[in-house]
């Protein structure tokens, strides 16, 4: 088969909401779904094949038994370098910071994150953090962690449907409330807090902040870089993300797999005289060199390649 469905894991953190479950139809027991990890072989969240010969494994493991279906781009990696969600953010997000590869590798063992956002929707006036809105000191950092009063230098974006937001790692930022975005990122869970707005995790107690991981990450000029995309809406070393509206067809050859996020409308994904139904909220891995991959229907998707 040259066309696999995923099945996500799913994330209930304490800023979640409904929206992934009503609106793109996840299934989850819990009262609130924070994130879906749709296309992931970390171990925190690996997302499993639904369909074809292997169904019931993990995406890691099929990729180990097919380390050919990531592609020749692939095996410059050791694993599969990218890891896609669906994120509502109902309530603020904490806000955060990640750091680079040479760092996360040295002091954590998992790889750095860079990441970007395409926003699904957005209440009116919804905006997030990203970046400083000028340059600031380590002292100052500091000092502002401290007394609470950070967001009053983060540079504030608002956002609508449709717009995609780039965070290279080192950067400080935060969803905020109001926000479904989908997020394609570096296969990493290495995440810093810097403030959480005194909240309680589960336990009852303060969720765990790490500001000297922070200070030691954290860019501190202002705005964040804006690299040259070649038209698309997002590229760096590790992914390549592109918009796909139906009817439209891209080719899957054989540099990558091609990672299809349905994120709205209905239709069938075809692709080597195979054809699949498909409908808002499906995450789909096609193997490199699979070929031709034309959507019908009403389909919209992002597209994304290493």
């Amino acid at each position: 088969m040259s066309i696999l469905k995923l099945t996500p894991a799913c994330k209930d953190y304490l800023w979640g909401g409904t929206k992934l479950i009503t609106d793109y139809g996840k299934r989850y027991d819990g009262a609130r779904l924070a994130e879906t990890w749709e296309l992931s072989g970390h171990p925190d969240g690996p997302s499993v094949l639904a369909s074809g010969p292997d169904a019931g494994k993990t995406l890691a493991e099929y990729l180990a038994a097919h380390p050919g279906a990531l592609g020749e781009h692939g095996r410059k990696f050791a694993e599969l370098p990218v890891l896609i969600k669906l994120i509502d953010a109902a309530k603020d997000l904490s806000i955060q910071v990640h750091p680079d590869d040479a760092y996360a590798r040295a002091h954590e063992g998992q790889n750095g994150k860079t990441e970007m956002w395409y926003v699904l929707s957005a209440e009116p006036d919804a905006f997030l953090y990203c970046g400083f809105s000028r340059d600031i000191s380590r002292d100052e950092l500091k000092r502002r962690i401290a007394d609470n009063a950070l967001p009053e230098v983060l540079r504030r974006v608002n956002v609508k449907a449709g717009d995609t937001v780039f965070i290279p790692a080192g950067t400080i930022h935060a969803i905020c409330r109001g926000i479904v975005v989908a997020e394609v990122q570096q296969s990493s869970n290495v995440t810093y807090r810097v403030c959480d707005y005194g909240r309680l995790g589960p336990d009852g107690k303060p969720r765990a902040l790490h500001i000297a991981q922070a200070l030691d990450v954290t860019r501190r000029t202002a705005g964040v870089p804006t690299p040259d995309f070649g038209g698309h809406l997002a590229r760096c070393g590790y992914f390549t993300v592109d918009l796909l509206a139906a009817p439209q067809a891209t080719l899957c050859g054989t540099e990558s797999f091609l990672s299809l996020l349905i994120f709205d409308g209905e239709g069938e994904v075809r692709c080597g005289g195979e054809t699949v139904r498909a409908r808002k909220g499906d995450s789909l891995f096609l193997p490199a060199g699979s070929g031709e991959v034309r959507l019908t229907g009403t389909l919209r998707a992002l597209a994304t390649r290493i």
